[in-house]
């Protein structure tokens, strides 16, 4: 029984997550991480959707399935006063899935802490 409704809190918690409004919005992002070889990367790059809990964007690297990437939106300095933030805080999102298309690959991100 406790078995039935645990698989249930799961099932609820995913369809919680799908109702994010997701936004066809191409951003351009820099990730990091490490790639399936190995090997520490940075690159500029862009999503293809966004909502508060992930994003869905374009990398020309394999990334292994649950890794941890960085996020980071560049931003030019547009003010000098100090009213307005210079740059936005990094995103913290874990690899869930990803296809290759041609010769790229569609990855699906979640983040590690919702987007207010």
């Amino acid at each position: 029984m406790a078995e039935k409704s645990f698989a249930r809190q799961q099932t609820i918690g995913l369809a919680a997550k799908k109702r994010a409004t997701r936004l066809r919005l191409q951003v351009p992002i820099f990730v990091r991480g490490i790639d399936i070889n190995g090997e520490e990367f940075i690159e500029l790059t862009k999503t293809l959707d966004i909502s508060a809990s992930g994003a869905y964007l374009t990398s020309p690297r394999a990334l292994p399935k649950s890794a941890m990437i960085t996020l980071t939106v560049p931003a030019p300095s547009v003010s000098t006063s100090g009213l307005i933030p210079t740059s936005m805080p990094p995103i913290h999102a874990r690899v869930m899935r990803q296809k290759e298309v041609g010769d790229t690959r569609l990855i699906a991100v979640e983040f590690t802490k919702t987007i207010d």
